[in-house]
This record gives C-alpha cells, structure tokens and sequence, in this order.
C-alpha cells in the first residue's frame, strides 16, 4: 500500500485523492493522477537474487505537477487542476511518454532518465559561470562522467483550447499517431505532433440545448483497428463508429443496447443504466461496459443484448433512495480486463472490489484497506448480507461505508498483478501463485 499524501489513514486531503490509474504497455511502469494535479509514477523492480521477493514490487519512480489551476476570464470559472486521465504511448526509445488530461487542456510528456553529465566545457566553468574569453588558451573536449540517476519529466505538447465542456476520457490509436479526446457533447481526434488544431469526428450538441436529453460519459478506440472507436451514452447505450465512412461520425455503424425490462422500471431506471465506463477487449472482439449495479461484455458482432451480465452490488438496488440524497448514485467506476481477457475487475463501495472469471463463472469480492492488506497476507473474500440473518463472517449493507469507493482499477497488461485506487491510498496486488 502507498499513501500519496494526506493524513495517514485519517480523512485525506482533497488533493491527494486518486482520480486515475493506469499501467503501460509493458506494465513495468504505473501511473497515478490525483486532485492535486500531480502525477506519480512506479516503477517494477527487477528480480534480485538476494531478495527474491522484490520482484512485483512498485518504487515512486518520478512525480511531477501535470496540471496547476487556472481560470478561464471569459466564463468566470474556475479550471480544475485534477488529472482525469492518463494514457501511456507504446515506447519507441529509452524515454517514456504519457498524455495527462485536466477537465480542459491535454498535455504530452516525456519520461528520461540522466545518469551521465557532461563535463570540461570550453566557455563556462564546473559551477557554470562563464568564462572570460581571454582566458581561454586551449581547446578542451567536454567528457561525460556518471552521476546519480535522475529522472526528468518534460511537458513535449500542449493540446489546449478545444474543448467546451469537461473532458472525461483520452484514448491512443493502435496506429500511434493520433488520439482522440472526448467531453460531455463532443469527440475531437488529434495528431501527436500537432497542437494547434484537432479535427471534430462527433458532435451531439443539439441546436437548442433545451432538447440535450443524454451525454457521451466514456469513448476509446479499437485496439487494433484503427478507424473504429466506440463512446457510451447516460442513456446506457454504447456506439460504435467507423471513420472510413464519414469524416464526421454522428451516424454510427453498430449501436448497442439492451432492451430495458418493463417490470423492473423505477424512477432510478435511467440514473442506474448510465455507463460510467467502455473498454475494448485486448484481442478486440469484445467490449466491456459498466453501470451503476453491473457490469456488461458485448460481443462486437451482436448488438441486441451483453454476452455476459456480472451483478457487481445488487444488494444495492433497495437503497438508491438514499444513494440518490447522497449522490453516490452518480459516482463513475471504471472497469478493466485482465491480459488475457479471461477476467475482469470493477470497484464498489466500502473500499470493496469485485473481480469475475468468465470461464468458470465465479465472482469474488476484496477488500483494499490498511487492516486487510499487509504485506504478503492473502486478502480473504467478503461477503454482504443484502437481508434476513447474518452470517458471522458476513458484513451487513446497512454498515457499508458509501465515502469509502473503489472508483479506479487497472490490470497489469501480463502479469496477475493489479492496482487499486482506495481514496489517497494505491494498493498493489498480486497473485500467490507467482
């Protein structure tokens, strides 16, 4: 467990909250964004005869302030500094690169490491004051000698300006060229090298806003296929887009939706089946969305109902209610596949998480917290008692903590190592087996 700030396992400072987590493609580095702006990153150790336990373990690799607050004069609001997303680039050379994302501006940045430095230069001393030409008498050829290792983090770009509403996903084509960047009403495809323009691929923005009657909450592109990406709707509905047909994709090529049962209808209906999150499959045949009570797999191939349905709290169902006075009901969890899409992994409340199997069709649920994650202990499986008796070992949903939510998760690319993010804390898990 890593404490990113804030008071110890007391109430966290708003800053330190965790806001996104996110592995690279070899999954030896980990991102975290929080409120703050800042971004920390982990790096895996490497295997070590003498401590044969060290491999798997996270070390803070680098931290660097993404994002600082600003204020935007002509509408008089306040711009938050919080890291909504963070999307790693497939690395190229030694450095790394990551794209950050405030609710505004997106910014590029590149990940290097210095453990040499130059030194015997001709115009300027070892302090580095220059020197006095005259005195120069000789010619030196500058050396480069070890120092300690540093680890730079440079902003390359900045994509700004291009967003009027709050942007709530980022997302890399497979062509890793360009990334497209989506808001409430709007997707805006970019090039990485240019900053100054970006072309508007989906816009739902109705003429009269009196008429809006859903959102875009979550968009990302096909793993593979670098023309198709898909966004999801408030209204629990998820389109997929072909940008071989259109340069402006409003109409789309497969819509999915599963038809709502009639008997089950509530004034929570449509709160309940918005879709807080979409994530393609690696291999790409499949696509994972995630509501209030559940999450879902599509098969790309059928579009009239999920593959699969995995309840994560049903036992929630009896109180949105309450859910709704305390707006938890709008809380956005994000879900994420195993490397090889046998598994998948979903937060709850109570600092909970909910990880299913889809081969075997079995479902367990963990705790992320200080008393249950000691170093090396196995995390025991909790169970909740949605009514009549308890059971000794069960814990009851009316003393669920509801400010205790598990909202960001991220699944190592290969390995059985997962991360999660429980307020201002960062748990690290990994499977006994390795």
């Amino acid at each position: 467990c890593v404490n990113l700030g804030g008071g110890g396992c007391g109430e966290p400072r708003s800053p330190d909250i965790i806001s996104t987590v996110e592995f690279n493609y070899s999954g030896d580095l980990l991102a975290t964004g929080d409120k703050g702006g800042r971004v920390v990153i982990f790096q895996r150790e490497q295997e070590n005869k003498s401590r044969p336990h060290s491999r798997g373990e996270y070390n803070v690799y680098s931290t660097f302030q993404s994002h600082e607050p600003e204020f935007d004069y002509l509408k008089s609001l306040e711009i938050e500094e919080k890291i909504n997303k963070i999307r790693w680039l497939p690395q190229q050379n030694a450095a790394h690169f990551l794209l950050s994302t405030n609710d505004k501006t997106i910014k590029l940045w590149k990940i290097s490491e210095r453990d040499k430095r130059a030194e015997g230069y001709n115009l300027k001393d070892e302090d580095g004051r220059l020197r006095d030409p005259f005195r120069i008498t000789a010619l030196r050829v500058p050396i480069l000698k070890p120092m300690d290792l540093m680890v730079e983090a440079s902003p390359r770009r900045i994509f700004a300006n291009a967003h009027t509403y709050h942007i709530n996903s980022i997302s890399v084509n497979s062509d890793h060229e360009t990334y497209l960047s989506a808001d409430d009403l709007r997707i805006n495809l970019w090039h990485l090298e240019v900053t100054d323009r970006s072309f508007n691929i989906v816009d739902i923005k109705p003429a009269n806003m009196e008429e809006l009657t859903e959102v875009i909450t979550a968009a990302e592109f096909h793993p593979h296929q670098c023309n198709v990406f898909v966004y999801s709707s408030s209204k629990g509905t998820i389109r997929l887009c072909d940008m071989r047909s259109s340069a402006l994709c409003d109409r789309h090529s497969k819509f999915f939706e599963e038809p709502e049962d009639p008997s089950s209808r509530s004034f929570f209906s449509e709160i309940i089946s918005s879709i807080s999150d979409v994530k393609f499959s690696h291999s790409g045949r499949y696509m994972m969305s995630r509501d209030y009570l559940s999450v879902k797999v599509w098969d790309l191939n059928m579009e009239s109902r999920p593959l699969e349905t995995h309840q994560v709290h049903e036992y929630l169902r009896s109180k949105l209610c309450s859910l709704y006075e305390n707006d938890c009901i709008f809380d956005k969890f994000e879900c994420c596949w195993n490397g090889s899409d046998s598994a998948i992994m979903t937060g709850s409340y109570n600092n909970f998480f909910r990880m299913f199997d889809r081969d075997t069709r079995r479902d367990v649920t963990l705790e992320a917290s200080r008393e249950s994650s000691r170093p090396r202990a196995s995390l025991k499986p909790r169970k909740v008692c949605a009514g009549g008796k308890r059971k000794k070992d069960e814990i009851s949903v009316d003393s669920l903590d509801f400010n205790k939510k598990i909202l960001h998760t991220a699944w190592h690319p290969a390995d059985s190592v997962i991360a999660v993010a429980a307020t201002n804390n960062l748990y690290i898990f990994q499977d006994k087996i390795n």
